[in-house]
């Protein structure tokens, strides 16, 4: 495949360089996190990230004590926000990565040398299309972390080469990179006054051509189970055991609400995590839907279910927590429809399609959208995330780079309408 455009072209060799260097620093970060970022790693990155955007001349780069770096590229017109994520997931292994870089893919399949991980394009569409391609992927025993050091490298290719080039049309450009996304905090401290811009693009898709103005609406339930711990020896009518009552939890929920029987608008429940012994049992989901409504039915199901699997163990109890995630962008986007329409614009100025899409999971858009910041998603060319699998095409992270140099330049031609 050939790029999409010149500029992308121009650009493929420092992102390229850059996403290399950014990739094999340890950035997982950690759930139930007591500072930010939750991890040192993360800080790491961000600081590497602040010292190049120094060096390409955005005087006011900076690091702030929560983690996020923040920066800006002076133009005429509205200032418009670019951000991305330097966490990656703690899904899979992500210390020590070695990114491979394919040229010139040829359709087969790619047997990674670590981890019998094997890339086949049989069971991977999107490799399947992107024969011609360069691919980068890890050595298989880690994720890339393309999720997001794609985002974060095609917005310091983008900003390096408009920096370069004062002639090119720009807006005046905020750049956030944020911590802890991967966990749902990358909005959590993010100060959206202090940043001014009258709306901000996140670059955490995937697919060539995305552009996402809705995400699921999300929610995370906690179920302790505290049962009657006793000898087996002499635990009949004695013993209550909560592993048992947890696991009775899991099966008896809708083989039919779960992520690996959903997909398109569908909603689920997806049980990620199980720590249980006798005495005690936590059972941890997520509950995702893009609707409000839908959404509070299937977390009133998951409590239901516990409830009532708890209630015929006389002497357990049952504690559940509901701890409130994210929302759907959409409703906070569609006040502002300009954002959206801009992004239509510099990717046909790209020569790339739209592609409209919800996203079944979020982004730091669906917090900041809420929060006053418009926030659509735009794609990065990163595919198969949160796995070893993970992998990249250079030349669609060559065109998200691109389509945001044309983005600068659309918001500088039509300027800033007022919010609304």
């Amino acid at each position: 495949m050939s790029f999409t455009s010149p500029l992308a072209e121009t650009l493929a060799p420092d992102l390229l360089e850059r996403f290399q260097r950014y990739v094999r620093i340890d950035t997982q970060s950690e759930r139930d996190r007591k500072q930010s970022p939750s991890t040192p790693g993360q800080l790491d990155l961000a600081r590497v990230l602040v010292e190049e955007l120094l060096a390409i001349g955005l005087a006011d780069a900076r690091l702030d004590e929560h983690g996020y770096v923040t920066a800006t590229l002076a133009g005429d017109g509205p200032v418009v926000g670019l951000i991305a994520h330097v966490d990656t997931s703690p899904d899979a292994p992500g210390a020590g990565v070695e990114p491979i870089v394919h040229r010139a893919y040829d359709g087969s399949r790619i047997e990674l040398p670590r981890g019998g991980t094997v890339l086949d394009p049989a069971e991977i569409p999107a490799l399947a299309a992107a024969v011609g391609h360069d691919i980068v992927s890890s050595s298989g025993d880690t994720l890339l972390g393309a999720d997001d050091k794609a985002g974060v490298s095609e917005i310091m290719a983008a900003v390096a080469h408009l920096a370069a080039h004062p002639e090119l049309p720009r807006p005046t450009l905020r750049i956030c990179f944020t911590p802890d996304e991967e966990i749902g905090e990358g909005a959590t401290l993010f100060d959206v006054e202090a940043f001014g811009a009258v709306c901000a693009y996140t670059l955490d898709g995937s697919d060539l051509g995305e552009l996402q103005d809705e995400t699921f609406a999300a929610e995370e339930v906690s179920l302790t189970i505290t049962g009657v711990d006793a000898h087996p020896g002499w635990a009949k009518d004695v013993l209550v055991n909560a592993a048992r009552l947890a696991s009775k939890i899991v099966a008896a929920l809708p083989d039919d609400l779960t992520p690996e029987r959903t997909d398109g608008r569908d909603g689920f429940i997806h049980v990620y995590e199980i720590d249980a012994s006798g005495g005690r049992a936590v059972v941890r989901a997520i509950v995702r839907d893009f609707d409000d409504d839908r959404l509070a039915a299937h977390t009133a199901l998951l409590r239901r279910t516990a409830e009532e699997v708890v209630a015929g163990a006389p002497g357990a109890k049952l504690e559940v927590v509901v701890t409130p995630q994210y929302p759907n962008m959409h409703r906070f986007i569609e006040r502002f429809p300009e954002a959206t329409e801009r992004a239509e614009a510099a990717l046909r100025a790209e020569g790339i399609e739209p592609v409209r899409t919800p996203i079944r999971g979020g982004t730091d858009g669906s917090r900041l959208s809420a929060m006053g910041l418009p926030t659509p998603n735009l794609f990065t060319g990163g595919h198969d995330y949160h796995s070893r699998r993970e992998w990249a095409s250079l030349q669609e992270m060559a065109a998200a780079s691109a389509t945001v140099v044309r983005l600068a330049a659309a918001w500088a031609r039509d300027g800033a309408p007022p919010r609304r």
